[in-house]
């Protein structure tokens, strides 16, 4: 006689079978990807709180130090350039900015405020999905 192996309540062979499996397995890898996500909006969120918080301090404190150095340097430079001292600092406060401009627009593109390994394990998912 042959002996029968038991089957489980839960076994069911075929496609019906598959397709379970597959749902199983694609629910548990969409919330892995969104547990990541939300890992790295945390850190993302914590940069970006601390980012404005700097960047606030530094405007204040950079507002009360271009106001008394210019005063200090138009009161000395008076005599000597008159209004033309104006037009100086005028073009050199101008320059500063653009600079300061530039840098910020680098930072941001170098992604300090984006998640890398979210978006490379959604596109390793794209890709072994289709």
């Amino acid at each position: 006689m042959e002996q029968q192996t038991p089957r489980s309540s839960d076994f069911r062979p075929g496609l019906v079978s598959g397709a379970v499996n597959l749902a199983k397995n694609m629910f548990g890898l969409f919330m892995s990807r969104i547990e990541l996500a939300a890992l790295e909006l945390a850190e993302v969120r914590a940069n970006a709180l601390k980012l404005v918080a700097l960047f606030v301090l530094g405007a204040i404190v950079a507002w009360f130090a271009i106001g008394y150095w210019s005063a200090l340097i138009v009161y000395l430079s008076w005599p000597v350039l008159g209004w033309k001292i104006l037009l100086i600092l005028a073009i050199i406060f101008t320059a500063v900015a653009v600079g300061i401009l530039l840098y910020v627009q680098s930072l941001l593109r170098e992604g300090k405020l984006s998640m890398p390994a979210t978006m490379a394990e959604l596109r390793n998912d794209h890709d072994a999905l289709l």
